[in-house]
């Protein structure tokens, strides 16, 4: 979910820290270290040539199987992809072997009876070949997930050196590079709304890795040590469940936490974990994660009702006197916004409404355009050689043009449905489907 208002001049240039410290990280311009990409806001390095069309026989370079479903993006980190799975196994739990379930919290779906396994699995960008699989851990959940869902839902990051995987309620995990497991952290039981399932996205700056632990009691924002694992600071949060990825940017000299919420939108300071500034909050279940540029960091979330807004960086304490615009219309519920050239790109609740707003004013600058030949949308948009490359949930990609009004340049179906985003590492575009993982280039001549 997005939010939106309008600023004055003397804004100080802003960038994700992720992307401030990549080069001394080990995160080349051929990475994809995080869901959103380098630099958080879906956009790809200026290198990154994915193709325009493709289909099941075209432009595939490889797919390989995967052994469930699941919406973490891959990350790419040198000559691996990185991906997350969780798959049910056979193996049925003993009465003494479930776990306890908390009959405080209201559930529509239904524990499973069964083991799953939690797996980061290692690829070659170039083949697909299998390099390394590593079992994190093996274990029943205590509670079901949304039908739409998986328990492979918060995507892995990396800093070049360690890999991140949260698999929430079974475990946060540092692995090397070549799947050797570092550290590892068991943060507790997660309780979700409605028992719809949880996506715990790490956030990695510097020496620390950001946690959003929001759930429907005792929820917090988590920073562990990236070395060891260890808890630098913890900050409870006045919120019930919600799945978005905090965003970390470093403004004037201090690095602020970002962090989307129904009764509040808060800022933390990375180093201590202080509340920098709040402002009155979204709608229910905020999933969108924030974006930010130029000083001013977007927000936004569309379920039952729609709110975006443009906070200045430079807030303190209570940001309603910083907030620059608002906008209240066509705000998504799923997926996050793309900012791209001075413009927020996004979607109307999960439907194929594509509305952009100048990021400056807030002013509309596309409201509510159809786009032909897709269903709903999951997956977060993502952009790469002046390109908006959009996947909806039947596995079908419009690649729009990024100058003026978008123009459909080309409409690419695969036989596999996607819920994750897309993943760009130079001339390759990665998309994990239901059912494979696929890497899609230009054939060559």
């Amino acid at each position: 979910m997005r939010f939106i208002q309008v600023f004055g001049a003397g804004l100080l240039c802003v960038l994700p820290l992720s992307q401030s410290v990549s080069g001394e990280s080990g995160i080349s311009p051929r990475d994809w270290p995080s869901w959103r990409g380098p630099t958080s806001n879906g956009v790809a390095p200026k290198e990154a040539r994915p193709p325009l069309k493709w289909d099941d026989n075209t432009n595939i370079l490889w797919k390989v199987e995967l052994p469930g479903p699941g919406s973490a993006t891959p990350i790419v980190i040198g000559d691996q992809v990185i991906v997350l799975t969780a798959t049910k196994t056979d193996k049925l739990a003993k009465p003494e072997e479930l776990p306890p379930r908390d009959t405080r919290f209201e559930t529509k779906t239904k524990a499973p009876d069964r083991f799953y396994h939690f797996e980061v699995q290692s690829f070659a960008r170039e083949t697909g070949k299998r390099l390394w699989t590593r079992s994190v851990k093996q274990a029943v959940p205590h509670e079901g997930h949304h039908a739409t869902h998986s328990y492979a839902g918060g995507s892995p990051a990396t800093d070049g050196t360690r890999i991140y995987a949260s698999f929430g309620s079974f475990g946060v995990y540092a692995l090397d590079l070549s799947g050797k497991i570092l550290w590892s952290r068991d943060l507790g039981h997660l309780h979700t709304r409605l028992g719809w399932g949880e996506a715990v996205t790490p956030v990695v700056s510097g020496d620390s890795v950001v946690l959003n632990w929001d759930q429907e009691a005792d929820s917090s924002l988590i920073v562990l040590d990236a070395a060891t694992g260890k808890t630098r600071w913890e900050a409870k949060r006045n919120e019930k469940s919600t799945w978005c990825t905090p965003l970390i940017v470093k403004h004037k000299d201090q690095s602020q936490v970002i962090v989307n919420g129904t009764n509040r939108v808060r800022s933390y300071d990375l180093a201590d974990g202080k509340l920098v500034w709040e402002v009155e909050g979204m709608t229910a279940n905020p999933i969108p994660s924030p974006v930010a540029e130029a000083g001013v960091v977007y927000v936004m979330s569309g379920y039952r009702g729609s709110s975006a807004m443009a906070i200045s960086l430079d807030a303190m304490g209570n940001a309603e006197n910083k907030v620059l615009w608002k906008h209240a219309k066509g705000t998504p519920y799923v997926p996050s916004p793309l900012l791209y050239d001075g413009k927020l790109y996004f979607t109307h609740v999960n439907s194929t409404m594509l509305s952009i707003l100048d990021a400056r004013s807030g002013k509309p600058l596309l409201e509510g355009e159809r786009l032909s030949g897709v269903s709903s949308f999951y997956s977060s948009p993502a952009l790469a050689n002046n390109r908006i490359y959009m996947v909806d949930r039947n596995g079908t990609t419009l690649v729009l043009s990024a100058e003026g009004k978008p123009k459909i340049l080309a409409t690419n179906r695969l036989s596999d449905r996607v819920d994750a985003s897309p993943a760009i590492s130079g001339d390759i575009l990665f998309l994990r489907g239901e059912k494979y993982l696929h890497a899609i280039a230009q054939k060559k001549d």
